[in-house]
This record gives structure tokens, sequence and C-alpha cells, in this order.
């Protein structure tokens, strides 16, 4: 299953109801055969502009981020779940993409340009590109245009 995150903007709510709403979205996560991996609050702040939701405007916000996996056809149901939901005011879910595994190159770095491979590579390209030179066999001793 991939990995999903699910960027939660929940409206102002007392602690209690703030819990509450919590367990509503972790427990359509889990009904829909997901697993959750990692749960973060991001705190209450002022939202960057007024948001207008279910009716009602809402000035600031409390985020949240929750880092899921899920199969890929439940993504549609909990999207629409999560829309239904009075307290919920932005929801996104982004597939969260397995970082690449990149090789250390310190010791080609250190190397002089001249021995890097990728110097030497631009070099040979170079090379290739050259255009011909003008060939002075016309019987002239001097090039007989300006340079």
């Amino acid at each position: 299953m991939p990995s999903y995150e699910l960027a939660l903007v929940l409206r102002q709510l007392p602690r209690p109801e703030l819990i509450s709403v919590i367990k509503r979205t972790a427990e359509a996560i889990f009904d829909k055969g997901g697993i959750i991996r990692k749960f973060e609050n991001l705190g209450t702040r002022p939202l960057p502009h007024k948001v207008s939701e279910h009716g009602v405007v809402h000035r600031e916000a409390t985020h949240f981020t929750i880092t899921f996996d899920s199969a890929p056809t439940k993504l549609s149901d909990l999207k629409e779940e999560f829309g239904r939901d009075i307290d919920i005011i932005r929801r996104n879910i982004f597939k969260v993409e397995e970082p690449e595994e990149h090789k250390c190159t310190l010791h080609e770095e250190m190397l002089p340009p001249s021995y890097r491979k990728d110097v030497q590579e631009i070099i040979d390209i170079a090379k290739r590109k050259q255009k011909p030179k003008y060939n002075y066999n016309s019987g002239l001793d001097y090039y007989p245009f300006q340079k």
C-alpha cells in the first residue's frame, strides 16, 4: 500500500471536541483499511485569508498532518467523508514519494576540475561541436576578412 499524507485544517474548537474530530478522522482511515504511521499537530494559527466553509467564515484554524498507508481506491471515499465533516475546513491528501538513494560522490567532488568525469564529458561535447577552421590553402598569406 502506498503512503499518503493528509493535511487537515480544522476549525477552532475546544480541546475535547478537537479530540473527537481527530478520532473521527482516524476511525475513517481505519474503516477503509488504512494504517496510520505518523500524526503531527502543527498548532493553531491564523489563516492567511478568511475561509468560508459550510456557511461559516473562519479566520483561525488548527492544523494537523496524518501520514497513513491506504489503498489508492479508498482515497475518494476518504475525501468525500472528510468533505461532509463540518469541523474540517480544508483537507488535502498527498502521495508521499520514496526518497531516492544518492550515493556519496565527495571523493570525486574533491578532485581538481580537469579530472572530474562531468567536466571531462563537457570538454568532449565541446570538442565535438567545434566549427571547422579557415582553410589557409587559398594562396593568401593572411585571412582576407576581418577577425
